[in-house]
Order: structure tokens, then sequence, then C-alpha cells
């Protein structure tokens, strides 16, 4: 399976750590952007912008963490509007908190996940065993 988590800087570790788990079991990462300090020019945005869509475009599954940064929105778009697979993590409950939340968590293709980081993890696998 080819995967794309989405995040925000705020969860660098939780990306980090569910990305390791998943290639660990055999799993393509499409794109690290942990790997990469914050952007600090146009051509470096438009650079990091042009990799994130291709790595949606690449991926069977997007996973969106919660909190999520303006580009997760945007990737999640892309996978919406791609008929990818969506799954969306809350551990906090914040998708159910409708100051928080957004039209696009509670369209049907989204799937939501309300659990800690190791529940997602298995959640994954088991829909998606090792490749042989």
């Amino acid at each position: 399976m080819n995967f794309y988590i989405a995040s925000s800087f705020k969860n660098i570790d939780n990306v980090r750590y569910i990305s390791e788990q998943l290639k660990a079991a055999g799993h393509n990462q499409t794109y690290d952007w942990t790997k990469h300090d914050r952007a600090a020019s146009f051509d470096e945005l438009k650079e990091i912008g042009q990799k994130e869509k291709e790595a949606v475009m690449k991926s069977d599954v997007v996973i969106v963490l919660l909190p999520a940064g303006k580009g997760s929105h945007i990737e999640l778009g892309i996978a919406l509007g791609l008929n990818k697979r969506i799954i969306l993590h809350s551990p906090r409950g914040e998708v159910n908190d409708f100051s928080e939340t957004s039209t696009f968590y509670h369209l049907a293709e989204v799937e939501k996940f309300l659990a800690d980081k190791d529940e997602l993890v298995n959640f994954i696998l088991e829909k998606n065993p090792a490749p042989n």
C-alpha cells in the first residue's frame, strides 16, 4: 500500500511514528515532509507543494492527523477529488467539536478514527496487511 500522511508541524512526532510503523510492515510512504524544515522562500513552497501533490496522487490511502495545517486541508481536498481512501485521525475528538470541525470531515468518503495512534496503526494494518 502507498500512503501519505498529512498534518501540521505540531504533529511531526506522531507523523514520524505512524509512518515508521507502516513502513516497518512493508508499506510505502509516497513523501515524507517531516525530513525538511519549514520553507523559507516562495520557490521552496512551490517545490514542496509539487512534491506533496504528487505524493497524494500516488497514494492508495491519505491519512490526515488532526490538528492539521492549511496544507493538510488542501491535500484532503486533492484526495477527495481523486477518490482516494481517506482516514481522518482525531485522537481528541475535535472532529466532533462543532467549533473546530470542517464540513469536509463529515463526508461519507472520510473514515473518521477517534482513538490513539497505536490503535490507528492497528486499524490501518488490519485493512492493509503487509505485502508479500
